[in-house]
């Protein structure tokens, strides 16, 4: 199953089809197809608790401006990437941690070591 999935994929993909399932429709997509979407899902809403707590509690003296500057940096290419190959979920994903990430950065620009 998984070889003639992964030989549909390429002849589409050689057409210029893009052939990766809508994440809504999981119930037929192979178990690799699965794990990528779940992978996204949890690293992107991973940032969603940091996002909260900085906003609640204004401190964020322990977030890493550097650390963030660069993340954001890789998380902007990847981004270019899927708008590149057409992959919706990538897109999608990077566009939304961007966005906590920035947000998460913006924090820690305008809050700083202010409640020390």
């Amino acid at each position: 199953h998984v070889v003639e999935y992964a030989a549909v994929r390429r002849r589409l993909f050689s057409r210029g089809l893009d052939c990766a399932p809508h994440p809504c429709c999981l119930q037929n997509v192979p178990p690799f197809d699965t794990v990528r979407y779940l992978a996204a899902f949890l690293t992107t809403c991973a940032f969603v608790p940091q996002a909260r707590m900085a906003w609640k509690t204004k401190r964020t003296d322990g977030i890493s401006v550097g650390m963030y500057a660069i993340f954001i940096a890789g998380v902007t290419l990847w981004l270019v990437y899927g708008l590149l190959i057409g992959a919706w979920p990538m897109i999608v994903a990077n566009i939304i941690t961007l966005a906590l990430a920035v947000f998460i950065l913006a924090l820690r620009l305008r809050y700083g070591d202010k409640l020390k």
